[in-house]
């Protein structure tokens, strides 16, 4: 089972390389272990997941505030916060080859992976990238490319405050770059050195006894939701509850949404009650107060905190991982993506029956723009016989490909629509089209 899923991972970074979707970084000079890049494909997926996030998290709700806050932020952030002092994993290191390792990782905890060699003590390895801002390097000058983008929330807490005055429960929502110097970074976009979140900062009057837990429960069921959206099965999300021993020491609760990834049931995404350490925190470091008043009761009181973080790039593996789909079509084996129309960087490919006819061209370019003005990401395709497009199409997971053929310019002004995942193609009136592609993205 292990190799067939080991397979099956191999499999989609190929596809992804092929198709492009995603490029190992720096590629023609050897590569940059933990760095991707998006090519085309990958970049639209990314974005489309990206939207369904923020339609959900922010744009449907009245009580949201989107910020962007710098990566680069004042040291003093992340020392108030306990990154500088202890943002760590275990390391070890191979007597014999020298190579580094994380110590939770290794099966034989005393012998080296790679050469067979002795494995040396554990050792604390701090994650923060460490930079220097301006022409003079010294302690003053130093600061670090931020870890997590949930700090950059609660420094904009007080702006946001006195900007836009809300009511409690509101919340700070944010996607943006992270970065952490990975010991070893592993199994494709699990885990990189640079990433992307989407988080929130949801604000909540402190509470007396449970009562914060509705509001954790209702963002959980926000959370699963969301992976109904991206089209995750439902069979492969695992909300796991994270025993007290196991919590980061100022979360009251934490769930974690683990993932079924060809490597194994993986966290996905985190659902944690940090209550009010981190506004706290900044308060007391930075000599501000971050109090809020309730207007109504004069009361003056820190919020807590309720956070659900996604890992994007997790997020476009496990949708990756979900749609790799083989199966055998027409007496030929076939390997397609079968995304959710929500998230497939192509929703619709128009094809001209044969290229070097040029009223089949014509009729074909006038559906292309016709679609194309209507839902964005749509491709015009001549390369190579109909059947090599419908394969590389589906390999790209485009839901749907239109075919304008002889009959649509001589006999009934239709065309013929395909279904990626059946194959089952339908004749349909131009001046239908539209309103009939519709209709099967609902």
């Amino acid at each position: 089972m292990e190799t067939k899923e080991n397979d099956k991972m191999e499999k989609i970074i190929s596809l992804c390389k092929r198709r492009g979707f995603v490029f190992q970084g720096s590629e023609i000079y050897g590569g940059l272990a933990g760095t991707w890049d998006y090519g085309p494909y990958g970049e639209i997926l990314k974005w489309n997941i990206k939207d369904l996030w923020l339609k959900r998290f922010v744009r449907d709700r009245e009580d949201m505030y989107q910020v962007d806050a710098a990566i680069l932020m004042n040291q003093k952030v992340w020392q108030a916060t306990g990154h500088v002092s202890g943002f760590s994993d275990p390391l070890v290191e191979c007597e014999k080859c020298k190579k580094r390792f994380r110590a939770d990782t290794l099966i034989d905890a005393k012998k080296c992976p790679s050469c067979g060699g002795k494995i040396g003590a554990e050792k604390q390895f701090n994650m923060l990238f460490k930079t220097n801002i301006g022409a003079v390097e010294d302690e003053n000058s130093i600061s670090y490319l931020r870890p997590e983008t949930a700090q950059g929330m609660f420094v904009n807490y007080k702006n946001i405050i006195d900007t836009f005055h809300p009511k409690l429960p509101f919340g700070l929502a944010q996607i943006g770059k992270a970065f952490r110097n990975e010991i070893a970074p592993r199994d494709f976009l699990f885990r990189a050195r640079e990433f992307e979140q989407m988080e929130i900062e949801y604000l909540i009057k402190p509470p007396k006894d449970d009562e914060w837990k509705p509001v954790f429960e209702s963002l959980k069921e926000e959370m699963i939701n969301f992976s109904k959206d991206i089209g995750l099965d439902e069979k492969h999300i695992h909300p796991i509850e994270v025993a007290e021993a196991d919590r980061a020491f100022y979360s009251q609760r934490t769930i974690d949404v683990e993932f079924d990834f060809p490597f194994g049931q993986k966290e996905l995404y985190g659902l944690a009650y940090r209550t009010d350490y981190d506004l706290k925190r900044h308060s007391e470091s930075s000599g501000v107060a971050l109090e809020y008043l309730d207007e109504e009761t004069k009361e003056k009181f820190i919020p807590h905190c309720i956070e659900p973080s996604f890992g994007l790039d997790r997020a476009v593996l496990a949708v990756l991982s979900d749609a790799y789909t083989e199966d055998e079509m027409n007496g030929e084996k076939r390997v397609y993506l079968k995304f959710s129309p929500n998230v497939a960087p192509v929703k619709v490919a128009v094809f001209p029956l044969l290229k070097n006819k040029p009223d089949l061209v014509r009729k074909a370019r006038e559906v292309y723009a016709m679609l194309k003005k209507e839902f964005g990401n749509v491709e015009f395709d001549d390369n190579g016989n109909i059947g090599k497009r419908y394969r590389r199409q589906d390999e790209i997971g485009t839901p749907f490909c239109v075919t304008i053929d002889f009959e649509t310019i001589e006999k009934d002004g239709a065309v013929t629509v395909r279904d990626r995942d059946t194959g089952k193609q339908e004749r349909v009136e131009i001046a239908k089209l539209e309103e009939f592609v519709k209709g099967k993205f609902k």
